[in-house]
């Protein structure tokens, strides 16, 4: 009878399931125990996908980040040149200028200059000095009385020089370049702004600013009141200085005196001192490469600056610092082992201020085919000719009304 009225004993299932519950470590969490319930005590597959997924999206965001810096980096220059440049891609039909006139000035590196270009190359020995100013075609146009032929003042390879009178007053050369169908006439556009915006020498004809609306190039210079050192040496028989492709050079003085000795010495020093500062105090060197005496403008002193960058070329840093390019340069003036081999130099301009003091010294043009043979090449005829200090300026040149 006892057993009868004794509560029934509880299930030996319903006994383990208590225990089981008892003992589990998480009974709310979503997660799995560890070690159970996938056989062999083997882990969970989620604590393996969760941290390698974590990595994979780290890795995607790094990459799309260093996509995005590069895209920008690579941008910034296409800026400087297109909207920078107020020209647009530089074709015909570009959209206009929207950079403003030349009243807003914008410095090296900063506005629409085109600075930045030439990577690895700055100034030993800066200068402050005003930035480049933005001009607009309209407002060069106006300048010149619409590049009237009467204020040409010279004509080079790539264009013609106008004198011209800008807004403010100053008298300034303006060198309009005529772009052909390999852009030679850009490229030199281009070379000439990045260099001058950098260098600032007294012994180098100053950059006041240039234009560049859609397709026009303009570049404008210091006013050079005395011409080229081409027009005093060797005179157009009856013009305005054919030929003289510097800005603001060949004015085509008529019965202008000769250059006394100290005029010529001055003007070779101040040719030495350019070639120096372009050489020893720019990093890399810079190499004019068409050193010539109608790029070496007077200014009203008689002081000679150097002019026409167009063509120059950075030199190399290594110890020969040779560059080879492609030959340019003026007949007589080239260097013979630059023109056999293309292998240029600081020593190619070296050679050509050579020419230029022979030019100085004996009055006549590196190459003139119309003296007796042997007399052609001036640089030839002088290493052939034995030297009479008494004779110079007499019977080899006129300048019979030198002291």
């Amino acid at each position: 009878m006892a057993d009868a009225f004794s509560p029934p004993a509880p299930s030996p299932t319903a006994s383990e399931d208590v225990a089981d519950a008892r003992l589990a470590p998480f009974p709310l969490s979503p997660w799995p125990a560890p070690g159970r319930g996938y056989g062999g005590g083997r882990a969970s597959p989620l604590f393996t996908i969760l941290p390698v997924s974590a990595l994979a999206i780290a890795l995607v965001l790094l990459v799309a980040v260093a996509v995005i810096l590069v895209v920008t980096r690579r941008a910034r220059p296409r800026e400087a040149d297109a909207g920078g440049s107020c020209s647009g891609d530089g074709k015909p039909g570009a959209p206009a200028s929207s950079c403003g006139s030349h009243n807003t000035r914008s410095f090296a590196g900063t506005g629409c200059i085109y600075a930045g270009r030439l990577v690895g190359f700055a100034a030993q020995q800066p200068r402050i000095r005003r930035g480049a100013q933005v001009f607009t075609y309209r407002e060069l146009e106006r300048a010149t009385d619409g590049f009237s032929e009467c204020n040409v003042v010279g004509r080079g390879a790539y264009g013609a020089v106008f004198r011209g009178r800008l807004a403010d007053g100053t008298t300034a050369a303006i060198k309009r370049l005529r772009l052909d169908q390999r852009r030679q006439g850009e490229r030199e556009f281009r070379i000439e702004v990045d260099l001058l915006s950098r260098l600032d020498s007294p012994y180098l004809v100053g950059l006041l600013g240039y234009c560049a609306d859609q397709s026009h190039r303009l570049l404008v210079f210091e006013f050079m009141p005395n011409g080229s050192l081409k027009s005093h040496l060797h005179p157009a028989p009856g013009g305005a200085g054919a030929g003289a492709g510097g800005p603001g050079g060949g004015l085509g003085h008529h019965h202008q005196p000769p250059l006394d000795w100290q005029t010529r010495l001055g003007i070779a020093l101040d040719c030495a001192r350019a070639l120096e500062f372009l050489h020893e105090h720019s990093s890399p060197a810079v190499i004019h490469r068409d050193f010539k005496c109608s790029n070496i403008l007077l200014d009203h002193n008689y002081r000679a600056r150097v002019a026409d960058l167009g063509t120059a070329k950075l030199g190399s840093n290594k110890a020969d610092g040779q560059v080879v390019t492609r030959v340019l340069g003026t007949t007589g003036y080239l260097a013979p082992e630059y023109a056999s081999t293309g292998k240029l130099t600081t020593k190619s301009d070296v050679y050509s201020y050579g020419v230029v003091l022979l030019e100085l010294l004996t009055g006549r043009v590196p190459v003139d085919t119309q003296r007796p043979p042997g007399q052609h090449v001036l640089v030839s005829w002088v290493s052939t000719r034995p030297f009479h200090g008494s004779r110079i300026g007499r019977s080899s040149c006129r300048w019979w009304t030198l002291p």
